[in-house]
């Protein structure tokens, strides 16, 4: 498990890292904001990529957009970036499918265009 998605923070820890009280974070989780792992007990954990999460969620707000809006925006920002993956990959695989491409091309092929052709008219006999 990567150690941004760890989860290592308890609700009262992550609420003074963050900066805002327990309860916003009750309430940017019933949401659907935040989605902390649980314990077998059941107690919330939070990880480092939890907190960037609601740092973003912060910024939006602090901007005044209201909770809906902030969900709406985190769910188009994670499509972008699901998208701006696959398009990094489709254009990784073009150059290489074009690279291919152009191995397979005969080398001996001389282009027309660099060739010199002599042309001679009818010989006459003398």
């Amino acid at each position: 498990m990567s150690d941004d998605v760890r989860p290592v923070y308890v609700i009262s820890v992550f609420a003074e890292l963050a900066g805002v009280h327990p309860q916003t974070l009750r309430n940017y989780e019933r949401s659907g904001l935040l989605d902390p792992q649980r314990t077998p007990g059941g107690s919330r954990r939070f990880s480092d990529s939890d907190l960037a999460v609601l740092r973003r969620i912060q910024e939006l707000t602090n901007e005044g957009i209201n909770l809906q809006g902030v969900k709406r925006i985190l769910e188009l920002e994670l499509e972008v970036a699901g998208l701006q993956d696959a398009l990094s990959r489709l254009a990784s695989e073009a150059r290489q499918d074009v690279a291919e491409t152009h191995r397979q091309y005969r080398r001996d092929l001389v282009p027309l265009s660099n060739s010199v052709a002599l042309f001679f008219g009818p010989q006459r006999s003398s």
